[in-house]
């Protein structure tokens, strides 16, 4: 999203941005971003949605778990 966010406003859009205009911690938005199955609280998502006006299925999908040999 925030690639889409970036090409639409034909300007580059920063962590810390988000943040002041999400009012989320910038470690929040980092971890979201680089760390794989990092957990959030759906007051998170809210507010990225609000932010970025999207949909959650546009932030997140579903990534079944392979490790046990079956998806949950």
């Amino acid at each position: 999203m925030i690639e889409r966010r970036q090409f639409n406003e034909a300007r580059r859009i920063t962590i810390s941005e988000i943040a002041a205009s999400t009012g989320l911690n910038r470690m929040t938005l980092s971890k979201i971003l680089n760390q794989r199955g990092y957990g959030t609280g759906t007051e998170t998502i809210d507010k990225l949605c609000a932010y970025f006006g999207c949909q959650v299925e546009d932030l997140m999908e579903h990534v079944p778990d392979v490790e046990n040999g079956s998806p949950e």
